[in-house]
């Protein structure tokens, strides 16, 4: 049972947390910075212009796309192969994304449930209420492996669950690998105009997304059922 006092710290953390958000916010909406996010050529021009300092511009979007979610992380990881080249591209994306993907966890770690709640609706919790009552360390880095599943909401629901910093942190960039490297291969493949290579890459990847998204209930309820039979063990 939570004490009264342990509630009104979890309550005042919120508090302050939701204050220096709001600030963030108005500020952001304020200066137009919004718009400019949404802008991918803009962004690129940006990132370019900087230099070495454009690889700690690089990964603080992709942290930020991950915790908050303004930007589509799908722009962010192809942006990176086209700025930066396949190897650089991922090395980037990978360091932004697991970040990005700590921050969410620590914050659901160190705020709870209440916090969760204000990121990941009542549906998504529902549905992956399961991963919070075991490790179920495999189980987690095939929901971040498959495509279709929520994998940032993830980072938060699973702040919540068992695992320990190291077991997520190893999950969440293993996990996140494959389809970052694709990402940024068709940046890449964009940028040098290989126009066939980026067009089978790209289709490769809608009919893999396509299956996955058919078959994603059901392999939703594989899954749980399987969890559900080893832990039952």
């Amino acid at each position: 049972m939570v004490q009264p006092q342990g509630k009104n710290r979890v309550w005042l953390k919120l508090l302050v947390l939701f204050a220096i958000l709001g600030g963030l916010t108005i500020l952001v909406y304020k200066t137009g910075i919004i718009h400019f996010f949404m802008d991918r050529e803009k962004l690129r021009r940006f990132l370019d212009s900087l230099g070495m300092w454009g690889f700690a511009g690089f990964i603080l979007l992709q942290v930020v796309q991950v915790v908050a979610a303004p930007i589509p992380g799908e722009a962010t990881g192809f942006l990176g192969g086209f700025l930066y080249g396949p190897f650089l591209g991922v090395v980037l994306s990978t360091i932004g994304l697991t970040a990005g993907s700590y921050a969410a966890f620590a914050l659901s770690r160190a705020f709870g449930r209440p916090l969760t709640d204000k990121f990941v609706d009542k549906a998504t919790m529902e549905r992956f209420d399961y991963l919070l009552h075991h490790k179920g360390a495999f189980l987690v880095f095939l929901l971040f492996l498959f495509p279709g599943f929520p994998k940032d909401f993830l980072c938060y629901i699973l702040g919540l669950g068992h695992l320990s910093t190291l077991e997520f942190l190893t999950i969440a960039s293993s996990g996140r690998l494959l389809g970052t490297i694709l990402l940024t291969l068709g940046g890449v493949y964009l940028r040098k105009q290989q126009y066939s290579r980026l067009f089978f890459l790209t289709g490769a990847a809608v009919v893999v997304v396509f299956i996955t998204l058919a078959y994603k209930d059901n392999l939703e309820r594989r899954f749980r059922d399987w969890h559900d039979r080893r832990h039952r063990k």
